[in-house]
């Protein structure tokens, strides 16, 4: 990680520095946990691990010091709202009819929605293996890797309302439909939840409520699971400074909403809102059932009830993240897609504009009925990769004779089990500066972005700082300021 990307990470242990960054614990009893590596490297005065209003306020510094204009709370009209005049965006229009015009764009969304309403050719769920010659890409029933199954309990589990019984109908939050045929393409999105920040510490606790709607019977599975003997309820409570949380889904039936989500990638602003809403009632839902039903284990629920959302992160929101993990939506078809044969070096990247290294990664799609009558979940892969891969800078702009004027640093062109490790937000952030600086070659050779010469991009980013390969004698280290 180099460039842009490392000056954040830098910014953070610059913050973590400071005594006063330690409000509700000293940095002794924090410890040095991250995810793969220690939180805190003294070394290279970096720290991979944060508080979310840390990260939020490094952001706005780094937009205030580059006395960049933000424009919040604009929609893009999805309908109507792009003019593209001969194979260029020239302008964009909003739902509150403001009009944006520019030589040049960057949709640096998790939805794509100016990618997609700008013509841009783009997929949706999962290519069948055969697409591109794959091992871990479409239906993966069967293929039990993490700990999100089924298949961790001493029991197996009925999915019907009275257990044994088809005639007593399914449970909710059980698809009926066949998961299809292992290896084929389908349609569905790997499953999002909202990624919590949680707090124990009494002073800074805002309890769990019990939320709108709230239907015990919605979390029978999960009584059920508990009943099972499971014992891993708080398996993702990573921490982060000051007595709080990275809080993931982990087990079979987690804050991970399986099948909820299939519609979000296209679907409108209100729809969008709905499946918000439901994904926010259901996992605060969770919250409430562990922390107050009596067929949770006394010892779980009193331990749940220990935990809270924080008063001093999401201020305006009551604690609760703003935007919800969206792990996957449109992915571009773009001038080179990015395989889990290129993540793996089976087969050559070209044009590297950064690098990856997170394993091959999905969440579960789905959560069916075996043929022997019992409930498992489906889609969840974890596949090790040996070394940091390269990303081509193919798949961040679209095909030749598409848009000549737009770039795609995160709906990136890849296949969906290669998207699976690309994903990662430090990824997204050198991928965003390298997308910046070919924006701008384009825009001083007033030719399309397709058209930026690799050498030229290349030789810019390496100034800049950006790490574009890996040699083989160990990580390179990245050039400029930190």
């Amino acid at each position: 990680i180099g460039g842009l990307a490392r000056n954040f990470y830098h910014r953070i242990w610059k913050h973590y520095d400071s005594d006063a960054a330690w409000r509700w614990q000293d940095r002794a009893s924090y410890g040095n946990k991250g995810q793969g590596t220690p939180a805190i490297d003294g070394t290279e005065r970096t720290m991979w691990i944060f508080e979310p209003g840390v990260a939020e306020q490094i952001f706005e510094d780094l937009v205030r010091e580059h006395g960049i204009r933000v424009v919040r709370d604009e929609w893009l009209d999805r309908a109507k709202g792009v003019r593209k005049e001969a194979g260029r965006i020239v302008s964009i229009t909003t739902l509150a009819g403001r009009t944006y015009a520019g030589r040049m764009f960057i949709d640096a969304t998790y939805e794509g929605d100016l990618m997609a309403a700008a013509g841009v050719s783009y997929r949706v769920g999962r290519e069948a293996n055969s697409v591109h010659g794959e091992e871990h890409n479409g239906v993966q029933t069967g293929v039990l890797h993490h700990r999100h199954h089924f298949g961790v309990l001493k029991e197996r589990i009925s999915p019907y309302v009275v257990p044994g019984d088809p005639r007593s109908g399914v449970l909710p939050r059980v698809s009926a439909a066949p998961p299809g045929n292992f290896g084929e393409g389908d349609a569905k999105v790997q499953a999002y939840c909202y990624r919590m920040c949680l707090t124990d510490h009494p002073d800074n606790r805002i309890p769990f409520t019990k939320p709108e709607g709230y239907d015990p019977r919605q979390y029978e599975l999960l009584a059920r699971i508990y009943a099972a003997g499971w014992t891993e309820t708080f398996g993702k409570f990573d921490p982060i400074p000051n007595r709080k949380t990275d809080t993931n889904n982990h087990g079979p039936f987690s804050t991970d909403n399986i099948g909820m989500n299939y519609d979000y990638p296209e679907a409108g602003y209100e729809r969008r809102r709905e499946i918000l809403r439901e994904h926010q009632n259901y996992q605060k839902g969770w919250l409430y059932f562990i922390t107050t039903d009596p067929r949770v284990p006394a010892d779980v629920r009193e331990r749940m009830g220990r935990w809270g959302l924080p008063k001093d992160e999401f201020k305006d929101n009551g604690g609760w993240p703003h935007q919800i993990y969206v792990r996957e939506a449109r992915r571009m078809t773009g001038q080179f897609v990015m395989t889990e044969n290129h993540l793996r070096k089976r087969q050559p990247t070209p044009d590297s504009v950064g690098m990856g290294s997170y394993t091959i990664d999905s969440h579960n799609v789905q959560r069916y009925i075996t043929p022997e009558g019992y409930v498992q979940n489906e889609g969840d892969i974890g596949v090790p990769l040996k070394e940091p891969y390269e990303i081509a800078y193919g798949s961040l702009v679209p095909q030749r004779g598409q848009v000549e004027n737009l770039l795609v640093p995160v709906c990136v062109s890849s296949s969906h089990i290669a998207f699976g490790s690309i994903r990662m937000e430090p990824v997204f952030m050198i991928l965003g500066q390298s997308a910046a600086t070919a924006a701008v070659l384009a825009l001083e050779a007033g030719g399309a972005v397709q058209d930026v010469p690799y050498a030229r991009l290349k030789e810019r980013l390496l100034r800049d700082g950006q790490i574009l390969h890996a040699p083989a004698g160990g990580n390179e280290k990245p050039k400029g300021t930190p």
